[in-house]
């Protein structure tokens, strides 16, 4: 039976639920700017920094980061369960973590200390960080490849992690760049570098090794990896997984603003870059 003094005071409830909702987001557009970039996995650091870059002098239209996060993690929102749309799907902050590879004896290895200035100090484009994810069963798994200046994020799927398949996926990444934009990568050192003489001599690519178990040493691959999970969680069997599945997420990471390039995204700094070029 409907009732319609019953059906009126629920609607208010959730009227007023909602509003309280908004509250700290300011106005309605606000908040469903912010619930809409959410929704597309960005940081809000990201959508703060956006916000500031397309809206300049509408001060209603801007919002601290800390704001944000007070709201994702506000009790009277936990229903809405917005922290499943952050990167580590947590309802509570946790320290980062390096995945520890196994270790061998990397033929022809140059050390990360070696690297020319304008590599550790990411004046040019064209200096790659990379490493493996590993899938369900330590099988099937995913080559991930970060550039240093650009933010660009390249994947690629391997059946196995191992030298063959790591080295196949590097070639399928880095073959179709242009030179300027392949000068050298950083590994880890896992097993599955072994190979990497194979990028200079068929590419010309330097390729340089971080200390053991300092992945902080390659830190943007490390990010990069962590939003990658966003998509992929531990335990995915990549065997799977589609290339266009992939093609997709990277396709989204490229395309997301990021803070160091003034909240312009990867895909637009390579561009401007490229013209500059010609």
């Amino acid at each position: 039976m409907y009732e319609p003094l019953h059906a009126q005071h629920k609607a208010d409830v959730k009227k007023n639920y909602a509003w309280e909702a908004k509250e700290p987001l300011k106005n309605p557009w606000l908040y469903s700017s912010v619930l809409d970039k959410l929704r597309q996995a960005w940081s809000p650091e990201q959508i703060v920094g956006r916000l500031k870059l397309e809206y300049p002098g509408s001060p209603d239209k801007q919002i601290g980061v800390e704001t944000i996060y007070r709201f994702i993690y506000k009790p009277r929102n936990k229903k809405l369960r917005l922290w499943e749309y952050l990167r580590r799907k947590q309802a509570k902050r946790r320290q980062k973590g390096g995945r520890k590879s196994q270790r061998v004896r990397i033929p022809d290895r140059t050390s990360i200390h070696l690297r020319p200035k304008v590599v550790a100090g990411r004046k040019e484009p064209g200096h790659w960080e990379g490493d493996s994810l590993e899938g369900r069963a330590h099988l099937s798994g995913l080559h991930t490849e970060y550039e240093r200046v650009l933010s660009l994020i390249r994947i690629s799927r391997i059946k196995r992690v191992n030298a063959g398949e790591t080295t196949k996926a590097q070639f399928e990444i880095f073959r179709p760049l242009p030179p300027w934009l392949r000068k050298s990568t950083t590994l880890d050192n896992g097993k599955e570098n072994v190979k990497h003489v194979l990028l200079r001599k068929v590419l010309g690519m330097d390729t340089y090794f971080a200390d053991p178990y300092s992945s902080w040493q390659r830190g943007g691959n490390e990010n990069a990896n962590l939003w990658i999970r966003y998509y992929f969680p531990k335990g995915t069997d990549f065997s799977k997984v589609s290339e266009e599945e992939v093609k997709d997420v990277e396709w989204e990471l490229n395309n997301r603003p990021r803070k160091r390039l003034g909240f312009k995204t990867p895909m637009e700094a390579l561009e401007e870059y490229a013209n500059r070029l010609h």
